[in-house]
């Protein structure tokens, strides 16, 4: 056997069929899910951030999703504490866990022991990065980041504007490249990576395929809830793609179908940036056309490596 407990992960870019790969998994293989996506944190985020839905929740344990408010944030430093507790809870019954995700730094943070640079927070600084923010936009700031530390902008999604914000903080506090200063360990899971991919022109069609569930799902009405309730479009959590542009429709500014060309745009960029992520040329991980037969392949060559 071996002298490290097993950890799957399930990863691959947005709309390749995580989700439901990962369920018929943990269900065949006692498993429970550990979500690795930073989106799904949020209540009331549902529409927008293809949550899985209730019955799916249901089917088994899922867990790091809907525990945050939209006003509130979940740090990286906390969701890799988070995680590894659950990890040792399921490994404690006798179970498998999942982590599930597409995004690099919060699936690192566990499986290669990420730890955030130990810098106290400048919130003078933290107010002009925010402040800037408002002014010129993330895409400003994310483009100041690429300037001071390519590699750490790589990694974070220009989006993402509380990680942005934070680098940036790191580096203009210490002088240092926000990438140099992360710690690593080795892993304390036998990592057992299982990566899926479709080819281009499906995914694309599969994210436009999503984009239109969501209106017709209800999106525009998600996002006016979310504004009656006191939240601003000014929240990282708003802006998971697609909300903040939806704002801008329940305001008049766009039309909905506008939005929906440009979140088919951004969502393209973001498929992109993840195949830089999770490299299919990396021998960590076992990648697996999505096909007929894919349950039956992955689940197959997970077992090869665990004792059951």
């Amino acid at each position: 056997m071996p002298s490290k407990l097993p950890l799957i992960l399930i990863i691959g870019p947005t709309a390749v069929g995580k989700t439901e790969l990962a369920i018929q998994l943990a269900e065949r293989l006692n498993g429970e899910i550990i979500s690795a996506d930073s989106r799904l944190f949020y209540r009331g985020m549902d529409i927008g951030t293809a949550k899985p839905s209730r019955e799916d929740l249901a089917r088994v344990p899922h867990y790091l999703i809907d525990i945050v408010n939209p006003d509130e944030t979940l740090s990286l430093a906390v969701f890799q504490e988070k995680a590894k507790e659950i990890i040792a809870d399921i490994h404690a019954r006798g179970k498998l866990p999942f982590l599930v995700g597409g995004t690099g730094q919060y699936i690192r943070a566990v499986t290669q022991g990420w730890t955030p640079p130990e810098v106290v927070a400048d919130k003078r600084m933290r107010d002009e990065l925010e402040r800037m923010n408002q002014e010129k936009g993330s895409d400003w700031l994310h483009a100041r980041l690429r300037i001071l530390d390519a590699d750490a902008a790589e990694k974070i999604d220009a989006r993402n504007v509380r990680r942005t914000i934070r680098a940036l903080e790191v580096i203009l506090t210490t002088g240092r490249k926000f990438s140099e200063q992360r710690g690593q360990v080795e892993s304390p899971y036998q990592l057992i990576m299982v990566g899926l991919t479709r080819p281009r022109p499906e995914l694309y069609q599969r994210v436009d395929e999503r984009i239109d569930l969501m209106f017709a799902n209800g999106l525009i009405d998600e996002v006016k809830g979310l504004l009656k309730k006191g939240y601003p479009p000014t929240l990282p959590s708003m802006s998971a793609l697609g909300y903040r542009e939806c704002v801008s429709v329940v305001k008049g500014l766009l039309t909905e179908e506008q939005v929906k060309v440009e979140m088919r745009r951004v969502t393209r960029i973001f498929v992109r940036r993840q195949a830089n992520w999770f490299k299919e040329s990396d021998p960590s991980i076992m990648w697996f056309r999505v096909k007929d037969g894919v349950i039956e392949e992955t689940e197959k060559y997970i077992r090869q490596l665990i004792d059951f």
